[in-house]
């Protein structure tokens, strides 16, 4: 993944402005040589109902909406991030399992006691059997 110091600071600060609940939305941008470019993201209410400090769930009418959105931008799409409170940046076992698009990037930043510590990026594997670890490289805006 690459993206701006910008973009991962947004992440970072929506990560924080929704602690201690868990907070998610989209990564857009686009795709070069198989490499996800991270442009801009799009914050999406949680709309999971119980157990939002260790759950989120992002509507199919939101997603719908950040692809009109996206398309208008000339943008796809290409990834989904949330955060983690109170717990590290990686990929829990219900992560894995609500997974469902390989060729995204699934970003987690970690938020303790308020604050954004770490943020990583991950790769679904094309047979959903786990994620892989991603490197996140930051790119000056074009």
């Amino acid at each position: 993944m690459i993206a701006s110091p910008n973009v991962l600071s947004a992440i970072r600060t929506h990560g924080e402005a929704g602690y201690p609940e868990e907070i998610c939305g989209f990564l857009l941008g686009t795709v070069r040589d198989g490499t996800n470019i991270v442009t801009a993201i799009e914050r999406v209410d949680n709309e999971q109902d119980t157990n939002r400090e260790r759950r989120y769930l992002i509507p199919p009418n939101a997603f719908r909406e950040a692809q009109r959105m996206a398309a208008q931008q000339g943008l796809d799409i290409v990834g989904i991030y949330h955060s983690h409170p109170d717990h590290p940046a990686q990929p829990s076992q219900t992560d894995l399992e609500q997974a469902t698009f390989s060729g995204y990037t699934y970003a987690i930043v970690s938020v303790y006691e308020g604050a954004a510590r770490h943020l990583t990026a991950w790769q679904l594997a094309a047979d959903r059997s786990q994620f892989k670890e991603e490197t996140i490289h930051t790119e000056a805006p074009a």
